[in-house]
């Protein structure tokens, strides 16, 4: 019984066993396939980066091989140039022409050439030395100098803001408060000429041909009335020309006369028996004032309110006229006159500036100012014996130009009729 059971199960064990290390086998070998497809995918994926790497690499030992290249050129450049400068040095030339001996002192440096010379001698001197050819008239004049220059300078010359004016001033130097312009204070016309090409327009410097700067030159004299409005300004004729203030100024001999006194030994202490207030800074009314203190011969200025009052059986037909203005009009009027004041004054100190003394204009002829030099068609306006009145000056105002076609006058106009009414009604309060 049990060798026949041997006889049947060992032949079919050992056909297990069989089975399983076939299946065994088959398993080992598809392992072995997948892991040889990865290691393979792994090196395809090194070798593609060393690939990239080498190419980098080539690259930039390409790169390195050229700036070496290059460097050695410019070393060789370089060496090349010092050699030249070095050559030129001891010869006393130039690298591109021959030039005068150095300096025999030094043995540094080298004498301008001519060209040299003249590209920085753009300076303009009294007398007219160093200007070139042009010429300018004041009517060409006012044109430029409206499109490059009245926004600093006021249409005539008067000022915007804080900027200079350039008119009028004169006979005020000897003032506590003087007016220095181009026409009262600076004494030789090649300063604004020279200024003006060198230093304007304001953020547009040395744009301008010489011509403008003839024309404007011409213009600004023109504004300060020392030249009629056909004047035309050019080199040939600049020299003749002498300013208002040329003998104004003296030789600065400071360091003879007043030197010697300033450098002493100082007091430090008790150097005065008393201290006590003998002046007044009138101008600037910064000396305080003592409660009660005595105002001296100080008066309070009249105001145009006093206009209004009452006339007396003795005061004369014109101020009753004065005294039927309506005190809130001229008051008005005064305010708006200041734009017309860089030019023109009023009251008992009027003085012709750039524009005529305006007391007692209403009602008075054209162009009758004493001491005033009128423009042609004033003269012209005076000649055919016209007189301002009300309506006449409202027209003016309104837009100079417009009206009396050729007048120095370059104030473009009051655009508010009310402010037209207030001025003339201010100026009518001034009765002569």
């Amino acid at each position: 019984m049990s060798k026949s059971l041997n006889s049947i199960f060992i032949p079919a064990l050992g056909g297990v066993a069989l089975l399983l290390g076939a299946a065994y086998g088959l398993s080992s070998r598809d392992y072995g396939r997948d892991q040889i497809d990865m290691l393979q995918d792994r090196v395809a994926q090194v070798e593609g980066q060393a690939a990239t790497a080498r190419s980098e690499a080539e690259a930039e030992a390409a790169k390195s091989a050229e700036l070496a290249a290059a460097g050695s050129d410019l070393e060789a450049r370089v060496a090349e140039l010092e050699a030249a400068v070095a050559s030129a040095r001891s010869s006393g030339g130039s690298m591109t022409q021959g030039a005068p001996q150095p300096d025999t002192k030094t043995g540094l440096g080298r004498t301008a050439l001519p060209e040299e010379i003249a590209a920085w001698d753009v300076d303009v001197r009294p007398g007219g030395i160093g200007l070139p050819e042009g010429r300018g008239d004041a009517y060409t004049g006012e044109e430029v100098f409206a499109e490059n220059c009245a926004i600093c300078h006021g249409d005539f010359a008067e000022g915007v803001d804080n900027w200079p004016v350039l008119a009028g001033g004169f006979d005020t130097l000897a003032d506590k408060d003087p007016v220095k312009t181009v026409g009262s204070y600076w004494p030789y016309l090649s300063t604004v000429w020279d200024y003006v090409n060198r230093s304007m327009p304001f953020g547009a410097a040395q744009t301008l041909e010489p011509d403008d700067v003839y024309a404007i030159t011409a213009y600004i004299l023109y504004s300060n009335d020392l030249v009629d409005d056909d004047f035309e300004l050019s080199h040939e004729n600049f020299a003749e020309f002498e300013m208002y203030n040329k003998d104004g100024f003296i030789v600065d001999d400071r360091a003879e006369t007043e030197y010697p006194i300033w450098r002493t030994e100082p007091c430090m202490e008790n150097c005065k028996d008393s201290v006590e207030i003998t002046m007044h800074a009138s101008v600037l009314d910064v000396t305080p004032e003592e409660e009660g203190a005595d105002q001296g011969a100080a008066m309070p200025e009249a105001t145009h309110d006093d206009a209004a009052a009452e006339p007396t059986s003795e005061e004369p037909a014109a101020e009753t006229a004065v005294a039927a203005l309506d005190p809130e009009l001229v008051a008005k009027g005064e305010k708006v006159f200041k734009k017309c004041s860089a030019c023109h004054q009023v009251g008992d100190s009027a003085k012709n500036k750039t524009g005529p003394a305006l007391n007692g204009i209403i009602g008075q002829t054209f162009g009758s100012v004493d001491g005033f030099k009128y423009s042609k068609v004033f003269r012209a306006a005076a000649e055919e014996g016209r007189v301002w009145d009300a309506a006449e000056m409202a027209e003016f105002l309104t837009k100079p130009k417009a009206y009396m076609k050729g007048t120095r006058m370059s104030f473009a106009g009051l655009k508010k009729p009310a402010d037209i009414d207030a001025v003339t009604a201010y100026l009518q309060s001034f009765g002569g």
